[in-house]
């Protein structure tokens, strides 16, 4: 089975990211990954944006299919947030949000990933996230 198709089976049980948010795995493998979110009104907040928690809930979603996209064939995850530090650079609006994750640092028990979050209708970067991973 493809990597991407075994993390989206393994990830489906992170209800809260892929049944309450809605964020679907469009690629992982090489610890990298890919993932989108469809907004709606449920995702917004009273201006009209995205919530912060929603760009939260992506990114660290995002971060923790590229950090265990090593172990996914053999179906555990090794690797959990530690911590995580969001810039927010533009107001999250329009129709589709997507999350890109690559490492910055890969280490045995920690490593550093970098998370982009844009915009694809107006091409805007609308946060990046720098997450501390630990390997537990």
């Amino acid at each position: 089975m493809e990597l991407t198709a075994i993390a989206r089976e393994v990830f489906l049980q992170d209800r809260y990211a892929t049944e309450a948010t809605g964020i679907h795995i469009a690629y992982a493998g090489d610890h990298e990954s890919e993932c989108t979110l469809e907004l709606d009104d449920r995702h917004c907040n009273a201006r009209g944006a995205a919530m912060g928690g929603v760009l939260y809930t992506l990114a660290d979603f995002a971060s923790a299919v590229a950090a265990n996209s090593d172990d996914l064939e053999e179906g555990t995850l090794h690797w959990v947030s530690l911590d995580a530090s969001i810039h927010y650079l533009a107001p999250a609006v329009g129709r589709k949000l997507v999350a890109g994750c690559k490492p910055l640092k890969t280490g045995r028990t920690t490593s550093l990933y970098q998370t982009t979050i844009q915009n694809p209708d107006n091409g805007k970067v609308v946060a990046i996230v720098e997450t501390t991973m630990v390997r537990v």
